[in-house]
């Protein structure tokens, strides 16, 4: 065994300094050895594994190793999730995980006249734009109060079309959200736009604004929350992804609240792999479902 490997060995029971005036050897000639020995392990590091922290770090503890797995491959890896679950527990990697769903009804007593379930024993969606989904949804602020975030989903592609952020949650709210999917998405006649029971979605603005684009309104059975399970979703996704990263899980204030939510509504629709749109991103599996026209272009 060589003096500097007698060190190494014994250096979490004496000082190195010691040791080293022990084996008549410099400190200074130790440390290079060490520093040597280091270097040597880190490029005997394989690249799948160096790729895996550059992801990790880019998607912010947002992917598991399901997606870890789908986006390695992509770079050419191929690396299975036991391995991927060793490096991750060995350099101290931990993804973010979404709190359990728990269902809570809306209040539905508001006396406007609901619409029917139109999504009930219908077949998934296959294109896009056939049909959206929203809910509103409460984010906190530092002061104490809330801010209010209703958005749009097209349920075939899990793209977010369209939403709004304000201090309150009048019908407004949901009908600037609708207006910005419109503008975005233009959509065919016929379109289906599911929500649950609020009253933001049975006002007449709400309402006239379905009618004008040829849209169709369908709503959740009343006290059953899982008929919107595909919005309540992407709230438990958006909460887990933005706040639990942060020191303080809260907004400063408003204005911070609508940038952070467009930062993850771009991140989600762009770069977020999707397991349910086969690893998809839901922007690219939106244009891969649009329907087409007569001249095989997207409509």
């Amino acid at each position: 065994m060589s003096r500097y490997r007698f060190i190494e060995g014994q250096r979490s029971q004496y000082p190195v300094r010691l040791l080293c005036h022990v084996m008549a050897v410099p400190a200074s000639g130790y440390y290079a050895w060490q520093h040597a020995r280091q270097q040597a392990v880190a490029q005997l590091e394989p690249a799948w594994e160096t790729d895996l922290i550059k992801v990790f770090g880019v998607h912010k503890r947002c992917y598991g190793t399901r997606r870890l797995q789908v986006a390695l491959r992509k770079k050419g890896h191929r690396v299975g999730r036991q391995r991927l679950r060793a490096a991750m527990r060995r350099r101290g990697l931990r993804a973010l995980q979404p709190k359990a769903f728990t269902p809570r009804t809306t209040d539905s007593t508001h006396g406007l006249r609901c619409a029917l379930n139109r999504l009930l024993d219908q077949p998934k969606p296959t294109q896009a734009n056939r049909v959206w989904v929203s809910d509103i949804t409460y984010l906190p602020l530092a002061n104490g109060e809330w801010a209010y975030l209703c958005a749009f989903q097209d349920m075939a592609s899990k793209h977010v079309v369209g939403w709004q952020v304000g201090a309150t949650m009048p019908e407004e709210l949901v009908t600037s959200a609708l207006q910005r999917a419109f503008w975005s998405q233009p959509p065919a006649p016929g379109l289906l736009v599911h929500s649950d029971r609020g009253g933001q979605y049975c006002g007449k603005a709400y309402r006239q604004l379905l009618h004008e684009h040829q849209a169709l309104r369908s709503q959740s059975r009343r006290g059953d929350c899982y008929d919107n399970a595909q919005a309540e979703s992407l709230w438990s996704r958006l909460k887990t992804e933005v706040l639990e990263v942060r020191e303080r899980p809260v907004f400063a204030d408003l204005a911070e609240a609508q940038r952070s939510v467009a930062e993850y509504f771009d991140y989600y629709n762009h770069e977020r792999l999707h397991s349910s749109i086969d690893y998809q991103t839901p922007y690219h599996a939106h244009q891969q479902l649009l329907p087409l026209n007569t001249l095989n272009c997207p409509a």
